[in-house]
């Protein structure tokens, strides 16, 4: 792969979570490192993506964003129905949480932790399948 036409900011970069030991960037469908790109891979038609960063798996054509400005995903790279789901997952979830004063989104998490009986770091939308 050409780095300079798909603007590849590198193409091995793990990353690990403290405490759960699970490699991030590596898709799920085919467990290859995905590659670091700028958004304008992602999105050429959305300018205003052009410069966050994600991890693709060309291959795959699966792919995750990463937090601000950083090289960190969000979750673990997605195909299109699942980025669907996570996308309709969010709108229920951050409803939830947002129209009631009393419950903060880290709580709001930390119940979704515990109904779902799992660690609440590893409670994200973004790394659900």
């Amino acid at each position: 792969m050409d780095k300079d036409a798909c603007r590849c900011i590198s193409d091995k970069h793990p990353y690990f979570l403290p405490g759960d030991n699970i490699q991030k960037g590596i898709c799920g469908y085919c467990n290859q490192q995905a590659s670091l790109v700028y958004g304008d891979r992602i999105y050429p038609h959305l300018p205003h993506l052009h410069g966050k960063r994600y991890y693709l798996c060309q291959p795959c054509d699966a792919w995750v964003g990463c937090h601000g400005d950083t090289d960190i995903p969000l979750g673990t790279p997605a195909k299109l129905p699942l980025r669907i789901a996570r996308g309709k997952a969010h709108t229920a979830f951050d409803a939830l949480w947002r129209n009631n004063p009393s419950l903060s989104r880290k709580a709001a998490y930390r119940l979704l932790a515990d109904y779902l009986t799992i660690p609440p770091d590893q409670c994200h939308i973004g790394h659900f399948d």
